[in-house]
């Protein structure tokens, strides 16, 4: 990575791995922009049970956000499964707790866009996006969609919206990504990456 590079940070939750699969296309789009790095981080999972229950540093995959990967990028992609039509409880304990970069405006005037997967094809994709735009706003994030000058968003069977990019993963969450659903994420991560630069200028 040059450190001259703008970093984007790519933060999602991911449970079963299709959202993970998104964020990594994403940070595809990201990093094929000159002058811009994908930073991949996830949240951990959270419990019922009122103590830790996950370890300190991941198994595998993305380190865990720090407060440092926000103050450091230039503009944040934001990504949740979804649960009963919302972001999954992880991320929303994510930005419940960022009240001190609130607070600061650490976030405001930076761009941003969110991204999702579903088990059901019409199981809340929209409204989980819309859901994850709440708290960006708050932040005083800039937050894209994707326009219709990309097809895939006319032509898709699968996922793919004008709020963000989704995935339909089916039941298993085994269903692979398709070419409409992949061309929107990349498009996507290209287009937050686009806009942090010209935001620098």
């Amino acid at each position: 990575m040059n450190p001259s590079n703008l970093t984007i940070l790519v933060l999602f939750y991911s449970r079963h791995g299709a959202t993970r699969k998104l964020a990594e296309l994403i940070a595809q789009g990201i990093e094929s922009v000159p002058g811009c790095d994908a930073r991949l981080r996830t949240v951990p999972a959270v419990s019922s049970v009122a103590e830790a229950t996950e370890p300190e540093v991941p198994a595998d995959g993305a380190p865990y956000v720090e407060p440092e990967d926000l103050a450091e990028c230039a503009g944040i992609a934001v990504g949740s499964p979804t649960r009963f039509g919302n972001m999954a409880s992880a991320m929303k304990y994510f930005w419940d707790g960022t009240a001190s970069q609130w607070l600061s405006g650490a976030l405001a005037g930076k761009p941003a866009c969110v991204f999702t997967s579903t088990g059901s094809l019409h199981g809340g994709q929209e409204s989980t996006l819309l859901s994850m735009m709440i708290p960006l706003f708050h932040h005083g994030l800039m937050v894209l969609g994707l326009p219709y000058t990309h097809p895939e968003l006319m032509t898709t069977s699968s996922g793919g919206t004008p709020y963000g990019a989704s995935h339909w993963a089916g039941l298993d969450g085994k269903k692979s990504i398709t070419e409409d659903e992949k061309r929107l994420a990349i498009a996507l991560g290209k287009r937050l990456a686009e806009t942090a630069v010209k935001l620098k200028e």
